[in-house]
């Protein structure tokens, strides 16, 4: 019995732990759908704080137009070098500037462009409602008879929903942009002929599709930094955790969806 006993014990102790992380899990994925709904259904209704709309969609939209900027010019330099070394093996160089604007418009940029946003700003969101919550501040703004998700989540959760497709739009300019430069100047293709190459492929299809892909990932991104600063707790150290949980899952977030969406479209 004894043994049978240290044996159920030692075979507990590890079942034990996996369902408390399972359970854990299950608790954190409906305080999060919770949360969204409550914060969705804000959304729809007055009163709206427009100055703070206004100032996140500047930080989000404006501050990061560099970053995305540069990552979709590189990203698209970078993409017709590889597509020319690789289609030049079987004699098929023409379909460079194809590839580059569909794999730009339809997946590069948005992806990148969210990934990005989400290192920026999705940081910043949870680094700013995370002092705000350990410092007491949103217990004051509930004392002021001030709604928190009014004034700390709607703004963001909207203008994160506005801007990205903005940026992903602007970036999809710019990687084209990149890939003519080295296609025109760098492998000699004639600039009139790949720019008509460009636009005899693309079809309105794609950039819809990336800009759907932009509007789901910067709601996303905001979302989580929201949430995870709104949740934060245990002072300086317990923000620093939320700044990482909001970049980590918004990133994981926007690889998910970013499948489910192409396969959406792809359907």
């Amino acid at each position: 019995m004894n043994l049978l006993a240290e044996f159920g014990r030692a075979l507990g102790e590890p079942l034990a732990g996996i369902g408390r992380t399972f359970l854990h899990f299950l608790t954190a994925i409906g305080r999060l759908v919770i949360f969204t709904v409550v914060a969705v259904s804000h959304c729809a209704r007055p009163p709206f704080y427009y100055r703070m709309i206004i100032r996140q969609l500047i930080d989000i939209g404006y501050y990061s137009l560099p970053v995305v900027g540069l990552t979709t010019l590189f990203t698209g330099m970078v993409l017709a070098l590889q597509s020319y070394t690789g289609f030049a093996r079987f004699n098929a160089e023409s379909a460079v500037s194809t590839v580059v604007v569909l794999s730009i418009t339809r997946e590069l940029a948005p992806v990148l462009a969210g990934l990005m946003v989400a290192g920026r700003i999705g940081a910043s969101m949870a680094a700013e409602i995370g002092t705000m919550r350990v410092t007491e501040q949103i217990d004051a703004l509930t004392t002021l008879s001030t709604s928190p998700m009014k004034y700390l989540v709607v703004p963001r959760l909207l203008a994160g929903l506005t801007m990205l497709p903005v940026l992903v739009l602007i970036g999809d300019l710019i990687g084209v942009f990149g890939g003519f430069l080295i296609g025109a100047y760098k492998l000699g293709f004639n600039p009139s002929t790949y720019i008509a190459s460009t636009w005899e492929f693309l079809e309105p299809i794609d950039v819809i599709s990336g800009l759907v892909k932009a509007a789901v990932f910067g709601f996303l991104v905001a979302l989580m930094g929201c949430y995870h600063g709104y949740h934060s707790r245990g002072g300086a150290q317990g923000v620093g955790t939320a700044t990482t949980n909001a970049v980590v899952s918004a990133s994981i977030m926007i690889l998910v969806f970013n499948y489910v969406i192409t396969e959406m479209f792809a359907g």
